[in-house]
């Protein structure tokens, strides 16, 4: 039921008649359900008869988190209330929360294809998942509670909050597979280390996401943990994690296109990118029932690909996210992503993948200053050796960035661990 080779094996010609299919049947809906995309279609001259199938995608209005906002808290939902059988909601740290429902027929669907990442990542009906992602209104530990129970997996639903309890639990329940943030998952790993407990756990498998990380940042954590870690990706207005994920080749993140229609686009044009040119993804929903969006603008930062993969579905693929559009940083002309630090860091044995760019102002000049965690031993050894991987790691940085930096080596457990998203920029520029 799970790997379903008629849904994530179609030609190309078939995904794109079952994609039509659905937007015609959803543009006709949301068009006499949902008052803000009427208007937004009026306004554009645009009937439901006009779009045929996701040739016409381009005529569709675009749809921001702005939007969702300013339609708070249920402005979008396109069926009655008493349809709706869960609500979820963003943090609202940078302003007014969104707010998602779901249909009972959404809730299916969701846990139908978180299953179907964690059958592609090797989780089975025997294993037991520890859900470490944050429950409550944030999607990620209900999604992946749901599709684990789904897939017939036993769930740990330890959410956050207590890295040695869950390390206990986790030992103590056998679990096989763990779902979290991947920053997180490094701390685990660290805590295990401390204690020595590396060796008493049995995971075979970590689903990670909800924050961008590298491939030089999985390659670490299956190194320290001695398991496979898979990316998962998803966001709260399309759905929650479970809108794409790799697969064992990690050679991009399988779309599932059943459902969702992606884009990539020029940020600045807004016109559609080439296969395999970096852009911002957008995604059209074609099977929501409580919240369809039309043309998502999800300000992450990717490519696309539409041919076979090896692992034999054909699905299109994006590729790991460079990064967001509304997290860049223009440092002195130059655009800073920070997973391209990151990734210059993991090239560097000495350094660990704790960080953060601190970004300030000076008579009105940029400084961008990367604090990075060492190991202590260099803070006890000749402060020459500890000036020479100063320099070098300030050379690694401003042949990665094209930038100078100021970089500043701070002692083990320095930076702040999180258990939820990480937090790696700190943009003085923006308090004054």
């Amino acid at each position: 039921m799970i790997w379903n080779e008629a849904k994530e094996c179609m030609s190309r010609d078939e995904i794109t008649n079952l994609q039509s299919a659905r937007l015609r049947k959803m543009v006709d809906r949301v068009y006499h359900s949902v008052e803000f995309y009427r208007k937004k279609m009026q306004q554009m001259g645009i009937e439901p008869g006009d779009i045929k199938g996701v040739e016409d995608l381009h005529k569709l209005p675009f749809t921001t988190k702005n939007d969702l906002r300013d339609n708070y808290p249920f402005g979008l939902f396109a069926v009655p209330q008493s349809e709706i059988v869960r609500i979820h909601a963003s943090s609202g740290t940078t302003g007014k929360a969104t707010v998602v429902g779901y249909t009972r027929r959404d809730i299916e669907i969701w846990s139908e294809c978180v299953a179907r990442v964690l059958a592609m990542d090797g989780v089975g009906p025997q294993d037991k998942i520890q859900v470490a992602y944050g429950y409550g209104l944030f999607t990620g530990g209900l999604g992946l509670h749901y599709g684990a129970e789904n897939l017939g997996a036993t769930v740990i639903p330890m959410s956050t909050g207590n890295t040695q309890k869950l390390i206990t639990m986790m030992q103590d329940f056998g679990a096989t597979a763990i779902a979290c943030t991947p920053s997180y998952l490094l701390h685990i790993a660290e805590t295990l280390e401390e204690a020595g407990q590396i060796g008493n756990i049995k995971l075979k498998a970590a689903i990670c996401g909800a924050e961008p990380w590298t491939e030089n940042m999985r390659k670490e954590i299956e190194a320290k943990l001695n398991l496979k870690a898979y990316d998962i990706y998803g966001l709260s207005e399309i759905m929650g994690p479970g809108v794409a994920a790799d697969c064992e080749y990690h050679n991009g993140l399988h779309v599932y296109e059943d459902h969702f229609i992606p884009e990539i686009i020029n940020t600045e044009t807004l016109e559609p990118c080439k296969e395999g040119e970096i852009g911002e993804l957008v995604f059209t929903t074609i099977t929501k029932e409580a919240l369809p969006l039309f043309r998502y603008r999800t300000r992450d930062l990717t490519s696309i690909s539409y041919d076979k993969c090896e692992c034999g579905r054909t699905l299109a693929r994006i590729s790991r996210f460079k990064g967001r559009s509304d997290d860049m940083l223009i440092i002195r002309g130059v655009n800073v992503f920070p997973s391209q630090v990151e990734a210059a860091l993991l090239e560097i044995s000495e350094t660990s993948p704790h960080y953060m760019l601190i970004v300030d102002r000076v008579n009105n000049l940029d400084i961008l200053e990367v604090q990075v965690e060492v190991e202590e031993s260099f803070f006890s050894d000749e402060i020459r050796q500890l000036e020479s991987l100063t320099k070098k790691i300030a050379h690694v940085l401003q042949s990665a960035l094209g930038l100078s930096v100021k970089v500043t080596l701070v002692e083990p457990k320095t930076i702040q661990r999180s258990e939820g998203k990480a937090k790696r920029v700190i943009d003085k520029r923006k308090l004054v």
